[in-house]
């Protein structure tokens, strides 16, 4: 709930600044806030899957990363 609410007041915030609809930027803010709940975990293995997947194909081509020279 509380998500919702300081998503609310920051699309509020940004709905009065940038297209003078403070009503338009609270309700956008507020469903940010509910996908973001519910989307930061596949975006989180989705990263981490393309990071494991360029680190095997630079190991599979023989180049080195900068974190592996250290």
């Amino acid at each position: 709930m509380l998500g919702k609410l300081l998503g609310g007041y920051i699309g509020h915030r940004i709905g009065e600044r940038y297209a003078n609809n403070g009503l338009k930027g609270t309700l956008v803010g507020a469903g940010a806030a509910a996908v973001a709940r519910r989307g930061v975990g596949p975006l989180a293995l989705l990263v981490g899957g393309a990071w494991v997947a360029k680190k095997v194909l630079n190991r599979r081509s023989g180049r080195t990363t900068t974190a592996s020279r250290a």
